[in-house]
């Protein structure tokens, strides 16, 4: 009995030993397709001997601030251009360090079918944050809607429009609340992110749509002290696999591109 009872002990001990092996490591993401991506990779992490823990956000600030903050390991949600911004308004030093996908940005209507039939004075939502305005407005220079004082500037905002034909009267919004308005506006720049969420196709829903070459990409981000180590260079190499390339070009049919 007491040999059984030892060995009972040891196996336990070892089952113990092993679990607290593992790392475990929170990523805030939103919600589709950044979480669903994460859930892929979870299973293979865990061989790994990371434990994934995925922190869904629906706004595009906490999950830098909590990062920022060292009470999340790192997050997957947004572009380069959106981080500089961030870093930049905020006094954080987040950085990149893999980009994973593109989520060709587009605007949308319910009212309209063709550009050509926005009304004078029509009514165009647009995100608030940073570098999704300046996006927002890039794309809508690339259609010939307004021309902009720099052509190039990411971080654009209505102020910087110098030529506006259609007279478009805009109305900025924080992107989570963009799929709210559809019925509201004449036109409505979604990130795809939240456009996925609200169940519209970027590819067969957009009235107008980012091109492949979009340099959009979305990365993992973590801080200086933290990118480098052993669990976020797993979760960044499981992010740009084979299998995860797969699994984008299948479940979003080109909503979603893989940049890797």
């Amino acid at each position: 009995m007491k040999k059984i009872f030892l060995f009972t002990a040891l196996a336990a001990a070892l089952i113990a030993g092993l679990a607290q092996a593992n790392e475990k490591l929170v990523v805030a993401a939103t919600a589709v397709p950044h979480a669903e991506i994460l859930e892929l990779v979870k299973p293979e992490l865990a061989k790994e001997g990371v434990d994934l823990e995925i922190k869904v956000f629906t706004d595009y600030v906490q999950p830098n601030v909590q990062v920022a903050e060292k009470r999340l390991d790192a997050n997957y949600f947004q572009t380069k251009p959106y981080l500089d911004g961030f870093n930049k308004g905020k006094g954080t030093n987040l950085v990149t360090v893999i980009g994973v996908h593109v989520e060709p940005f587009g605007g949308y209507s319910k009212k309209w079918k063709t550009l050509a039939d926005l009304p004078d004075g029509a009514t165009v939502a647009i995100p608030n944050e940073g570098s999704n305005a300046g996006r927002a407005l890039l794309l809508l220079q690339t259609n010939g809607l307004l021309k902009l004082k720099d052509p190039t500037n990411a971080l654009s905002t209505p102020k910087d429009i110098v030529e506006n034909p259609k007279h478009l009267q805009f109305k900025e919004l924080e992107s989570a609340l963009l799929p709210r308005v559809l019925d509201q506006v004449d036109l409505d720049l979604i990130n795809t992110n939240y456009a996925l969420d609200a169940k519209l196709n970027p590819v067969k829903d957009a009235l107008i749509i980012e091109g492949k070459d979009s340099p959009y990409v979305n990365y993992l981000v973590a801080r200086p002290d933290n990118q480098n180590s052993d669990a976020i260079q797993k979760l960044a190499k499981a992010l740009t696999s084979p299998e995860v390339k797969a699994f984008i070009e299948k479940k979003y049919d080109g909503a979603v591109l893989p940049a890797f």
